[in-house]
C-alpha cells in the first residue's frame, strides 16, 4: 500500500507522531505514550480515514504533500 503519503507526520511541536506504515497500519504517538494509538488507515485521493484498534473512527485531509489536517491538529511530514 506504498502511497505518496507513507511516513512520519508530526505536529509543530512534535507532541503528537504519527506513523503511516506501507501495510495500511498507522503508529501514533503522544509526548511520552509511544504507541498511544494503533490502527489501519487508507487514502483515497487526499482524504484519509482512521479505524483504531479500540475502535473509534477519525479521517484527515492532506491539503499539501508535505500538511496534514487531523483531530484538530496540523501535521508535518518529516524529512
Amino acid at each position: 500500500m506504498k502511497h505518496l503519503y507513507t511516513g512520519m507526520w508530526v505536529t509543530a511541536d512534535g507532541h503528537v507522531r504519527q506513523e503511516l506504515l506501507p501495510n495500511g497500519r498507522y503508529e501514533e504517538a503522544r509526548g511520552h505514550r509511544r504507541n498511544a494509538y494503533q490502527g489501519r488507515y487508507d487514502v483515497k485521493g487526499n482524504h484519509i480515514d482512521y479505524w483504531d484498534d479500540t475502535g473509534f473512527t477519525a479521517d484527515g485531509t492532506f491539503v499539501e504533500d508535505d500538511e496534514l489536517h487531523h483531530g484538530g491538529m496540523v501535521f508535518y511530514r518529516e524529512k
